[in-house]
């Protein structure tokens, strides 16, 4: 019995865990009628098991278009708790996703900062390097004294320039520290959070070869539809199964014990005992007279006289 029990009882619990799935998720689908969609929702999970039970116990004495009717309305309720545990699972998916978007926006706007001002310091440089530049066209111009001292004359009157240049440099240089400490508890967070991401990760991985945002997304659809195609069927065929056993379990238990057959000895043919008279003829026994009781009949004397003689 154990074997029809185990089977119908997971079939129940996967059943009750697939309609709070389904139903939840249908009423995110339909949120203006939450109630009432609930309601539908745990009646049509219902009417799917009774159905799928009596159909199995009912499908050769039940009229043909009512079991046809019966097989089609048990596959649409299957598609419909699918559904709804797809709905149920990527709102888990895209709630837990939502939560990581106003990070991602503050991680952007700050790395967008640090862009600019390493832009800054990448213009500075050049503007040193051109002023750098026009030292030395004068050196290369001139070997003579008048050269070096026009050069040195040219780097006094640079030398403004030269330090607001150095200044902007060394004022981006620490705007980006600050940004950089600003962000870190913003990255923080989100390290925490796509924390969460690694299993998926590892499948958009080994599935897609990659693990961006995007592929993780529908490595995520890819492991719902796997759980959509193993969840309701499973409890379906599992309460088939139960049935089954049930039934089997129910007519042998019906059905009379043969009685035991009785053991019969065989008989065995055993050849018959040799008479006297052949065992004599054969020469195994002689007799003689003497050795008849005295009150024996003639005629037996007789005859062991005559086999004697032969």
């Amino acid at each position: 019995m154990i074997h029809a029990i185990l089977p119908f009882l997971t079939a129940i619990a996967l059943s009750i865990v697939a309609a709070y799935y389904s139903v939840i998720g249908l009423a995110q689908i339909f949120p203006g009628s939450y109630w009432p969609i609930v309601i539908m929702g745990s009646v049509l999970e219902v009417s799917k098991l009774v159905t799928v039970s009596w159909l199995y116990n009912n499908w050769n004495v039940s009229v043909r278009m009512m079991r046809y009717y019966f097989l089609v309305a048990v596959i649409l309720l299957m598609a419909i708790t699918s559904m709804g545990i797809f709905g149920y699972l990527s709102k888990a998916h895209i709630e837990h996703s939502t939560s990581l978007a106003p990070l991602l926006e503050k991680e952007f706007i700050y790395e967008e900062k640090i862009k600019v001002q390493k832009e800054a310091i990448e213009n500075n440089r050049k503007n040193l390097t051109q002023l750098d530049a026009a030292v030395d066209q004068i050196m290369v111009r001139s070997a003579d004294e008048k050269g070096a001292e026009r050069s040195n004359q040219i780097r006094k009157a640079q030398q403004k320039e030269r330090t607001r240049i150095t200044d902007e440099i060394d004022g981006s240089q620490k705007a980006i520290q600050k940004i950089i400490e600003e962000k870190s508890p913003v990255s923080l967070e989100i390290r925490k959070a796509e924390s969460d991401f690694g299993p998926i990760k590892y499948v958009a991985e080994v599935v897609y070869g990659t693990h961006d945002r995007d592929i993780i997304d529908k490595a995520v659809r890819l492991v719902i539809f796997i759980i959509i195609i193993v969840f309701d069927p499973l409890a379906i065929l599992l309460l088939i199964a139960a049935n089954q056993t049930y039934q089997a379990l129910k007519k042998a238990k019906e059905e009379p014990e043969e009685p035991k057959k009785a053991i019969k000895k065989k008989k065995v043919d055993l050849p018959p005992s040799p008479s006297i008279e052949s065992l004599i003829s054969s020469g195994v026994l002689r007799l003689k007279e003497t050795d008849l009781p005295d009150n024996h009949e003639v005629i037996h004397k007789d005859r062991i006289t005559k086999m004697n003689d032969e």
